[in-house]
Formats: C-alpha cells, structure tokens, sequence
C-alpha cells in the first residue's frame, strides 16, 4: 500500500533507539525526508545513517521546538508531519517519587510535544495539510503502579492531542495519538531498564519478571518497535484522512477497553 508519503517533510523526536528510529525508518521507506531528534549526538550520528538527518538537542529546552522546527524548514522544508516520541519511565513506587521527578516527566512528556505543536501545526494549517502522531503509552490509559508520574503525564499527553486535533482538523492538521503497551525496545530491554529493575523490585530473576509482564498480555509476548512504527507511519499518511483525535492503543491488547 502507498502511504502517500513520499517527499514528505517529517520530524521524529526520540529518534536515536526504540520505535523514535523505526518510525524513522518506516517513515523513510515510504520516501520520506525525516528528521531525526535526539539528545545524544553519538548515538544520533549511527541511528541517523541510511535514514535521513540527525539533530541533537533536548526537547525540554523551551527553545528547542522553534530551532527544531527552523532546522528541519533549512534542510528540507516546512515541517509536514511530526511525531513527538520522546519520553521515557523507570520503576519507582508513588512514595518515593519527588517534585522533581514529576517535573521531569510533565516537561518531557506534555510540554515538549505541546511547544513543538504550537510552534508546527499553525503553519501546517496554513498549508491545509498536516499530520501529527503523539507516542503516548497503555499507562496513560490504564494507571501502573509502577511510576505513577510516568501514568499521570502520559494521561495528559493524550489530552494534549485531542485539543490539538479539535482545533485543527478543519483545517486539514490531523492529530492523534498511539498507546503502546511493553514494547521489546532498549526501555524495557536494555541492562537497568525496565526489566531489571521490575526483577530487583520484586526480588526475582530478569526472566522470570519478563515472563510476568508477557502473561499479562492477550497476545502472550511483548510488542516489537516496528509494530508500533506501522501504526505510526499510518497515521502520518494520506490513508488516514478520516481518522482526527484518537488514541490508538497498539499494545497487544493490555488495555481491556473497546473504545
């Protein structure tokens, strides 16, 4: 099927590992010129290879969503489609979590997107095309216990997309969200990550805290990030025009909820 996306201006943040660099790809694949953001220049530098062009900056900067934007309309053009992926969690119990914890995650997960939309969407309805796919979580659906900021700020961000997209979709901007449950990607796998330490917390093996985490699925085992990369790059394209402030869950069927 073509997405209709080739020659598309695209800018994916989160975009050095995880489903960030399979959007990326996928995105790519359709022809698309993407833009990938990222902290970390290194790792940018390797992911960025054979996909399209890396900017190294931190989205919670206030100043970061007019210089991404900028940079993306210097390499290539007026953004048309962006995916505002960044984020990321950790295990830590509601009594332990501090001020500054919840602030973290209120910057990176809401005021991040909501600046680069700010700063994106008004020029895409001038243009009377856009897309934007904000990377939310099954948490932001259903609370975990797990980290109870990570829930409540992943909550907020499905909000977020759903003023945007009521704003805007008469305007041909289209913006939804997608609700990914445990995904094997470098947050869950990687040694520290949320394997580890859901295995520390409980006092059991990292297998046997994987093998908890799957049963709790319908499906029986975690997603991959290019499954949830499918979705996204869907919904950046020209196949979804009827489709305006959702929340599309891709998690394996976590979420027992129909709508």
């Amino acid at each position: 099927m073509d997405l209709g996306l080739a020659g598309k201006r695209c800018v994916v943040t989160g975009a050095s590992s995880g489903i960030g660099l399979a959007t990326a790809r996928a995105l790519a694949a359709e022809g698309a010129q993407v833009l990938l953001v990222a902290r970390s220049e290194e790792r940018l530098t390797e992911a960025a290879r054979d996909v399209g062009e890396g900017f190294a900056i931190d989205v919670t900067d206030p100043a970061a969503a007019e210089r991404i934007v900028g940079e993306c309309e210097q390499r290539f053009g007026s953004v048309e489609v962006l995916v505002n992926n960044a984020g990321t969690s950790s295990n830590r119990p509601l009594e332990e979590l501090t001020d500054d914890e919840w602030e973290e995650q209120w910057q990176l997960h809401v005021m991040a997107s909501m600046r680069l939309m700010r700063v994106a969407v008004p020029g895409m309805a001038e243009r009377g095309w856009g897309r934007v796919v904000n990377v939310g979580s099954s948490s932001g659906k259903r609370p975990s216990l797990s980290n109870a900021a990570y829930s409540v700020t992943k909550a907020a961000q499905l909000a977020l997309s759903r003023v945007f997209a009521d704003t805007y979709a008469g305007e041909g901007v289209l913006v939804n969200a997608v609700a990914p449950g445990p995904v094997a990607s470098p947050l869950w796998m990687a040694d520290g990550g949320l394997a580890d330490q859901a295995a520390e917390a409980k006092g059991i093996s990292r297998e046997e805290a994987l093998d908890a985490a799957q049963k709790k699925l319908p499906i029986g085992r975690f997603g991959t990030e290019e499954e949830i990369a499918a979705v996204i790059a869907f919904l950046c394209s020209e196949r979804a025009s009827d489709v305006a402030g959702a929340t599309w869950s891709v998690d394996g069927g976590a979420v027992p909820l129909f709508i």
